[in-house]
């Protein structure tokens, strides 16, 4: 008997661990401007943007998500049989009351999360989205939404009373969106989706310090729920086989005494993990850094060979070739020390072409430089994003108690990447009449 509540202890411990995790998720991942959304988990907050939003059901408000139901009320009388306390058969009535969902519906589109830097896609499928509570009331038939809104069907025992109820984001209205972002195909820039291997992918009208306050709720909620089923567990095992015995105080107190060590043994397995996992995290933003300082690497030389293939010799001129030159000895692996010198050469490109027209007529000049401004853009917002998630995971070493564990691991903090002058908008190239 005394096993059945140290498993729910056990089981409460679980859940009072995820519940903490998901917390900690949350708080490790940096809230990101909507235009510095990059490859990786991500959060972004805003107000939720459309340009083509629907019509919600009930309200016919304009909005990117709504969910209704139209529920109807039934009782009737049943019939049932039990038997009294001379075991004699009987039958008596009951009066039963219930509802049935007679219509349901809703609908959910893409749409941008808009704040002061810009805006991210998001693509709602897969998500968890928690909306806010737009419709409820309940009418009789005289309502025009009875029958307007709901169908004209009549169900069983009904007593011509239905509730209506609708779930609605509204346009414009304030959103936070927890997930994984990847690559958008159309264009250079992130979009927010389902991703099977992503922790969460939350959608929600609540900000995160809302939910992140829900989960801390809950963790506490599952450990105090775990202690007392595990002082339950420790009475039965304390508790004499005799009326008149003592209970034994000493095993009372050992058994109550093991879940704390329990919770903390728990508690810190999930935290030394929670910190390793943060630490992949950063060196993935980073990978995704170096994999476009490597493309940006391959093009600089190719573009110096064609300025200067231009036969162009004027002094500006050698000072972009310098540039170029100087920017493309920089390895990658080197980039994050603080003393390279990582700079954008976008706009050093662009004025030599606006400088000397005829170069834009050569179409490898122009591949380069469209090329090179993509580049420079994705790099732009992976350094966004690595710089916030590496800040997170150097914060959390400082923590206590996490900055023992880390101490126990061995964990050192990141160093920030500090390239300047790369631009987020890619330019556009302009064609101007020689």
């Amino acid at each position: 008997m005394a096993t059945i509540p140290w498993a729910l202890a056990i089981l409460f411990v679980w859940l009072a661990v995820r519940a903490s995790r998901t917390r900690r998720y949350l708080a490790d991942t940096p809230t990101s401007p909507a235009a510095g959304v990059f490859i990786g988990d991500v959060e972004v907050k805003g107000t939720a943007e459309s340009d083509g939003p629907l019509c919600a059901y009930l309200s016919e408000m304009a909005c990117v998500y709504h969910a209704w139901a139209i529920t109807e009320d039934w009782g009737r009388w049943v019939t049932e049989t039990y038997r009294d306390e001379k075991g004699n058969t009987k039958t008596r009535q009951r009066w039963e009351t219930g509802s049935t969902t007679v219509a349901s519906g809703g609908e959910q589109i893409p749409f941008y999360v808009k704040d002061e830097s810009g805006v991210v896609l998001i693509r709602p499928d897969g998500a968890t989205i928690e909306a806010r509570a737009n419709v409820r009331f309940s009418c009789g038939p005289s309502h025009p939404a009875y029958y307007g809104k709901g169908p004209n069907l009549v169900i069983p025992d009904s007593l011509q009373h239905r509730t209506f109820t609708e779930e609605i984001i509204h346009l414009h209205a304030p959103v936070f969106v927890a997930g994984r972002a990847r690559e958008r195909h159309d264009m250079v820039a992130a979009e927010i989706a389902a991703d099977r291997d992503a922790r969460m992918f939350l959608i929600s009208v609540r900000d995160e310090k809302q939910i992140g306050g829900g989960y801390a709720i809950a963790s506490w909620a599952w450990g105090i729920a775990g202690l007392v089923v595990a002082a339950v567990g420790a009475l039965f095992i304390a508790m004499p086989l005799g009326r008149n015995d003592e209970p034994n105080i000493p095993v009372l107190v050992a058994g109550i005494g093991v879940y704390p060590l329990l919770l903390a043994f728990a508690w810190g397995w999930m935290a030394f993990n929670s910190i390793v996992t943060l630490r992949q995290r950063v060196r993935r933003s980073w990978a995704n850094i170096e994999v476009e300082l490597k493309r940006r690497a391959d093009l600089l030389p190719n573009l110096a060979a064609v300025v200067k293939a231009a036969g162009m010799h004027e002094k500006d001129t050698q000072q972009v070739l310098a540039i170029l030159r100087a920017q493309a000895a920089i390895p990658p692996a080197a980039a994050r020390d603080p003393s390279s010198k990582v700079q954008g050469v976008q706009r050093v490109v662009i004025a030599i072409a606006e400088a000397y027209p005829a170069i834009t007529a050569q179409a490898n000049f122009l591949a380069l430089q469209t090329e090179l401004s993509n580049t420079e853009a994705r790099i732009a917002i992976a350094r966004t994003y690595y710089n916030g998630i590496a800040t997170s995971f150097n914060a959390r070493l400082l923590v206590v108690p996490d900055r023992f564990l880390a101490l126990l691991a061995g964990l050192r903090p990141f160093d920030l990447f500090k390239a300047t002058d790369l631009e987020r908008e890619v330019p556009q190239v302009r064609f101007k009449d020689e």
